[in-house]
């Protein structure tokens, strides 16, 4: 019955949506990243799109004026990860925040001795935990670059991965995955992506991803979404997971 009456409230949603073909097309024209979508997936991802758009608030900051054509933008690529999920994936928090730049962030961390230290941050983007998601728009309109760098993907990684707790890499797998072959090859590939970025050995990927294994996760889906060949040359078996998780075979996309 729950299942029936969220299918009939998202229907009207898509039926009262006031956004026109045209903005979608644009939008579509404007990002190579969903150039090589399937029709049906691209239906799929502007279904997945108005939903998001009807259940998140996108507010600007700093005096940024957010059209519908940036909210399009974000909505997109924030829910091409879920394109065979379901939009209840990005449950539990409703705000989503946009800087027109970069920004800084003041935060205190506690040392191993027990002292407090006060640390700001230059930053393009962050995720809350049950919170936001923080975003500049000069990091999201460069959607229309391949280059294996994507604000939205990164940020959407994190929210994915909180499902289950605080970011770690490890999110929410799906009943036919084993738990302990992601384990094991995501720490196999994060130790070596280490020691890669430690020796500047410059294989395309962002060492960020290399300060965490939450971090690791949100770069590797940057790549897999963006340029997947990328992973397949230096990780496949981790491509192979994300392509399990994410349910989606982007190396094939790109190939088309």
């Amino acid at each position: 019955m729950f299942k029936y009456m969220q299918n009939w409230l998202n229907s009207r949603v898509i039926r009262n949506s006031t956004i026109i073909q045209s903005t979608w097309d644009k939008a579509f024209s404007q990002m190579p990243l969903i150039h090589n979508l399937s029709l049906e997936d691209k239906n799929r991802l502007i279904y997945l799109a108005i939903l998001f758009l009807d259940k998140k608030k996108i507010q600007g900051a700093h005096g940024l004026v957010v059209t519908e054509d940036m909210q399009v933008k974000v909505a997109l690529q924030a829910c091409l990860l879920i394109l065979k999920f379901d939009i209840n994936e990005y449950s539990g928090w409703t705000l989503i925040i946009m800087y027109p730049s970069g920004f800084i962030t003041k935060q205190t961390i506690i040392d191993e001795y027990g002292i407090a230290h006060n640390v700001q941050s230059d930053l393009a983007g962050e995720a809350w935990l049950r919170g936001p998601v923080i975003l500049a728009w000069d990091e999201v309109k460069n959607a229309s670059i391949i280059d294996g760098h994507n604000l939205v993907v990164h940020e959407f990684a994190h929210k994915l991965d909180m499902q289950n707790g605080v970011a770690n890499g490890y999110p929410p797998l799906h009943a036919d995955m084993s738990p302990r072959q992601w384990a094991n090859v995501f720490s196999a590939g994060y130790d070596d992506f280490k020691l890669k970025c430690e020796s500047h050995k410059n294989i395309a990927i962002d060492c960020y991803g290399a300060s965490s294994p939450a971090e690791f996760f949100a770069v590797m889906s940057e790549v897999f979404f963006e340029r997947p060949n990328i992973i397949i040359q230096y990780y496949p078996d981790v491509y192979e997971e994300l392509r399990k998780y994410y349910k989606q075979d982007t190396l094939a996309r790109f190939k088309d």
